[in-house]
């Protein structure tokens, strides 16, 4: 991930929260710095630079055809800045101040867009997700889901026995980063568990997330 930051207290900062979450972080402070830095999966771009307009890096970039997540970070607020913002190439657009939190969410948003899609039929164990039907099998017994309690499973099952954190199960399925809504992702996955059969198919992680474990085949 490349940092593209002015102010040098705040991108160095940033850079050692990114990493404390396990991510490598390049740090530029320029545009021309930014133009030059190696290949990166993912480019936190601040538009306000000392020596040109962040946007004139997305087009830049989006005109050679390179392949990086960008997500504009601005104090610019305005609907017509974040329309311009994404029509200049920003994959995604976000405000200062902002939180780490929301930053993290939407981080993984983005490089979930970026990457190739998912095969359309997963398989855990004797759990099966047809993520194309919409539809739950286990030990070949269909299982009806809600819309969001399907939407719930599909996240775990991405990456089954990894740990995924509440914040990108709420931003995943709510759409939201407010964590007002983490009472109602505790129902949904009590429900979720009930209509599974098996509890300790999905265990809680206290204080981080939920993993989807693998049942017996």
């Amino acid at each position: 991930m490349l940092v593209v930051e002015d102010d040098i207290r705040l991108g160095n900062a940033l850079s050692k929260a990114l990493q404390r979450q396990g991510y490598e972080v390049l740090r530029a402070v320029s545009a021309a710095e930014a133009l030059e830095a190696p290949d990166v999966d993912l480019m936190l771009l601040d538009l306000g630079l000392p020596d040109g307009d962040g946007l004139d890096i997305c087009r830049q970039l989006r005109r050679n055809g390179v392949d990086v997540a960008i997500i504009a970070v601005t104090a610019r607020g305005e609907e017509r800045d974040r329309v311009m913002g994404l029509r200049c190439g920003a994959d995604d657009y976000l405000v200062k101040p902002y939180s780490l939190t929301e930053l993290g969410a939407r981080i993984e948003a983005v490089m979930r867009r970026a990457r190739p899609r998912p095969k359309p039929i997963l398989d855990i164990g004797d759990l099966r997700l047809d993520l194309a039907a919409r539809e739950v099998t286990r030990a070949g017994e269909p299982i009806v889901l809600a819309r969001k309690e399907f939407a719930l499973l599909a996240c775990l099952a991405q990456t089954p026995g990894a740990v995924v954190p509440r914040e990108r199960l709420i931003m995943d399925v709510w759409g939201t980063t407010w964590q007002g809504v983490g009472r109602t992702l505790d129902v949904h996955m009590a429900t979720l568990r009930k209509k599974l059969g098996e509890p300790v198919l999905i265990e809680t992680v206290r204080g981080v997330g939920y993993r989807l474990v693998r049942s017996a085949p």
